[in-house]
């Protein structure tokens, strides 16, 4: 158990990591810290307690490139998938839109038809109660 005091850089050097990652490693453990004469950071540790394994690098490697090729292949093939989808749903669309545009005409027309027959409903009622106004001058008006 013999504590060293070190700078980043050689406490980098000593487990193999970068002098930026042993920092944030001294920062991590709250180790303590002091400067140095020079003004560099100094960190006191007990390097047989510090149970730290550095991670492999992160990089291309063989594996993860054919690991991602497999998935923009998947990721392809599931974009392929939602745009037939999506273009039957767009097909289902369109048809209902020219239904609905067809059953909007025919109630346009329905309606335009009832006001006409309305209009002459009106005009008749008014030319039968006009006649027997003329013909049955005594009698009271119906209804």
């Amino acid at each position: 158990m013999s504590v060293e005091t070190l700078t980043y850089a050689a406490l980098g050097a000593r487990l193999t990591i970068s002098p930026v990652a042993a920092c944030s490693l001294a920062k991590r453990l709250r180790l303590p810290r002091s400067l140095s004469d020079d003004g560099k950071a100094l960190v006191s540790v007990d390097l047989a307690e510090i149970r730290h394994r550095p991670r492999p690098p992160v990089g291309r490697q063989e594996g993860s490139i054919a690991l991602s090729a497999a998935k923009i292949e998947a990721l392809k093939a599931e974009i392929a998938r939602l745009e037939a989808r999506a273009a039957d749903h767009r097909a289902d669309f369109e048809r209902e839109r020219e239904r609905a545009d067809r059953l909007t005409v025919e109630l346009l027309q329905a309606t335009a038809e009832t006001m006409a027959a309305k209009e002459v409903t009106a005009r008749l009622e008014s030319e039968v109660a006009a006649i027997r106004v003329l013909s049955f001058p005594s009698l009271p008006e119906q209804p």
